[in-house]
């Protein structure tokens, strides 16, 4: 006797084994984001992170300049809040104390070639805020009072109130 191949039952399992194959390549190895990062600048030229928190809290954020691959990024700075932050607008300076945060690795020079990227984490890694990359040409096109960050489509630059009330929306 001839063992018969029912073609649908093949089919059926080879779509189900893709479906699994795609979830599998898609999860397990990213933290939920829930909160925006930006950058803006002081009336005397400081460097200001700027995060918009959108439901749940960050505890901190890092700067980093991006390497070919995860393992050769280089933290160039790096901030923890004294108390996680919860929803809302929070802002620090990036090269001077700031009230309510701790420099965990003191701000390093920053140099014209390279592009930096800021964004928040949790201790546990539960949630993350979307990153803003930028240069210190960027940085040089900035204005007191405005932010730029990674909006929906593209990098934008926009009033801190702007921010404030679209970031959530965008990320």
């Amino acid at each position: 006797m001839q063992p018969t191949v029912s073609w649908p039952l093949v089919q059926r399992a080879v779509g189900a084994f893709a479906a699994c194959a795609a979830l599998a390549a898609t999860s397990g190895c990213t933290v939920p984001i829930d909160a925006v990062t930006g950058i803006s600048v002081t009336e005397d030229g400081h460097l200001v992170g700027v995060m918009m928190v959108c439901g749940h809290h960050i505890d901190g954020a890092t700067l980093y300049v991006a390497g070919a691959d995860a393992d050769k990024d280089v933290t160039v700075g790096s901030w923890t809040a004294a108390r996680s932050l919860k929803s809302g607008l929070a802002t620090w300076t990036l090269d001077a104390p700031a009230a309510d945060w701790t420099a965990t690795t003191s701000l390093k020079s920053l140099t014209p070639k390279a592009t930096y990227k800021l964004y928040g984490w949790t201790e546990g890694n539960s949630w993350s805020a979307s990153s803003v990359s930028f240069t210190l040409t960027d940085r040089d096109r900035l204005t007191p009072g405005m932010v730029r960050y990674e909006g929906a489509e593209s990098t934008v630059t926009v009033p801190a109130a702007e921010f404030k009330t679209r970031a959530c929306e965008d990320g």
